[in-house]
Formats: C-alpha cells, sequence, structure tokens
C-alpha cells in the first residue's frame, strides 16, 4: 500500500491534470483498510509503479499514469486492454473510466468503441498567498465529533431521513477512515453558524508539502443551502491545506452541478477545461 500512496503523491503537480490523488484513497478507507486495498490495480515494470487504479465499484476505474509514461505506447496500449476486456479490470456492463490527463490511453479507448460520458471541471487555487478569513468558526473534527461531520455530510449527499443503522454505520466508517493508514495526511473539518450549528463540511487531503492538496468531499447541510456557507467551507479547506504546506488546492465537481461550480469559483478557485470521463460502448 505504501508504494502506491507515495507513487500517487510524487504525481501531483502543479499544472498537472487532477486524477486520482492519495486523498481519493483516503476517501475510500470510509469502507476499512482491506476493502481500499483490495480496489487497488496497479502496473509496474522492473518494480516501478507506472499505472494506478482504484475500482470505485465494479464498474468504475479512476486512473492516474505516472507522468513520465503518459505517452508510452506499450503501457497505454497494455493499460487499453485490460480496462476493455469485460471482467478483467470492470464488469463487463455499464463500465467507466476516469482517466484525466491520460490522453493516449483516452484515444486508444476512444478507438475501441468507448464513448464520453459525463464532463467533469476541475477547479484550482493557489496557496502562495494566504486565504481570506471564511467568516465562521471552524472546527477540527476528532474522532470524538464524527457524529456532527456524518451528519451534516449525511443531508448534503443523500438528504433522506437518518436512521440510527445510518448512523452507525457512517459514524463506524469515519473512524475506520480516520485511524487507517492516510488519515495522517487529512483533516475533517465543519463549519458552524451562528447559533453554533453545524452546517457545512468537507475533508482535505494533503499530497505532502509543496504539492497540491484535495478537497474530497465538499457538502453543505441541505437545511442550511444559499447563505454562503458552501463559499465558507471552501475557504477554510483551501487555509487547512496551506497550514498542511500544500501548494495548491484542488476539487473536482460535475459540470453540471451549476451550485457547485458557482461555489467553488466564488471562494477564488480557477476552472480548468472540461474533461469526459469514458464509457465503454455496446457490443
Amino acid at each position: 500500500m505504501s508504494a502506491v500512496v507515495d507513487a500517487l503523491k510524487g504525481w501531483q503537480h502543479d499544472g498537472g491534470p487532477l486524477h486520482l490523488h492519495s486523498g481519493d484513497l483516503g476517501w475510500h478507507s470510509l469502507h476499512g483498510a482491506e476493502a481500499t486495498a483490495a480496489a487497488i490495480r496497479m502496473w509496474s515494470r522492473d518494480g516501478e509503479v507506472l499505472a494506478i487504479g482504484l475500482l470505485d465499484g465494479p464498474e468504475l476505474a479512476r486512473m492516474a499514469v505516472a507522468p513520465d509514461w503518459r505517452d508510452d505506447e506499450a503501457l497505454n496500449r497494455r493499460l487499453a486492454a485490460d480496462l476493455d476486456a469485460p471482467g478483467r479490470v470492470l464488469d463487463a456492463d455499464g463500465a467507466t473510466v476516469e482517466a484525466r490527463g491520460a490522453e493516449r490511453l483516452t484515444q486508444l479507448l476512444l478507438e475501441r468503441g468507448w464513448e464520453p460520458d459525463e464532463p467533469w471541471t476541475t477547479f484550482h487555487r493557489s496557496l502562495s498567498d494566504p486565504v481570506q478569513d471564511c467568516g465562521l468558526r471552524i472546527e477540527t473534527i476528532e474522532p470524538d465529533r464524527a457524529e456532527v461531520w456524518v451528519s451534516v455530510h449525511w443531508s448534503a449527499f443523500r438528504g433522506s431521513p437518518f436512521t440510527d443503522a445510518d448512523r452507525r454505520s457512517r459514524v463506524g466508517g469515519w473512524l475506520a477512515m480516520a485511524g487507517g493508514p492516510f488519515y495522517a495526511d487529512a483533516r475533517c473539518l465543519a463549519a458552524f453558524d451562528h447559533n453554533d450549528e453545524a452546517v457545512a463540511v468537507t475533508a482535505v487531503w494533503s499530497a505532502g508539502p509543496g504539492r497540491p492538496g484535495l478537497l474530497e468531499p465538499v457538502g453543505v447541510h441541505r437545511s442550511h443551502r444559499g447563505h454562503g456557507y458552501g463559499t465558507a467551507i471552501t475557504l477554510a479547506a483551501a487555509a487547512a491545506l496551506r497550514d498542511m504546506g500544500s501548494s495548491s488546492a484542488s476539487v473536482c465537481v460535475e459540470s453540471s452541478n451549476v451550485g457547485a461550480v458557482a461555489t467553488y469559483a466564488s471562494a477564488g478557485f480557477t476552472p480548468s477545461p472540461e474533461v469526459a470521463d469514458l464509457r465503454r460502448g455496446s457490443r
């Protein structure tokens, strides 16, 4: 596992694509360290890690290719063949590949009949200068406050009733993540309004000093939207990453999510050109 994490950290560079990040593995570890290890696919040559995939479910591979190997024809053809063969890496039906920055791999998959899927927009903010105060009280969540964080996250992304079983499961997952091998480079933050009610949450993941950090996820409680809390928690996330030594902050969102796009822009993040995932065409 350490070889995978070290490789992903080393492949993060300002000006480069927001491909698979070590923080993505950290967020996936909500399912547990063993499940995360089982979801990793690695391609190597002579002991050098050349490409890494994270199976975010049986039908989605999130990829990163080593910067020095992105144009290597033999490697890209092997990756394309492995990803395209039903059952080898991905299930036969509904397979999707996220391969930002891997232009040759993308071209080869398109030649094999894959099709562009949902477009995403990546946002970046330099952290060379201090980040302005977000205007809210920000708390770095410790294990005894996990329930606060997961309750807001559930509301932001599920919106359905938060049952006791859901609460136990989500708090257990958060504790597994926080106690796992990735969390030393992370912080979970919550923002509180003037009534001291938790209104927004995020997790931030460092790739080490001088490298881009990741925001994953960012969410606002459904009962507290429309008050600028998304911008506030995003500013707090950027400030936390700067404090951790990150050179910049990055986040990626579906281009169709106009609210999130506006939020990141208002927090001083600059969008990059859209990039689409790829889905396997019908056969």
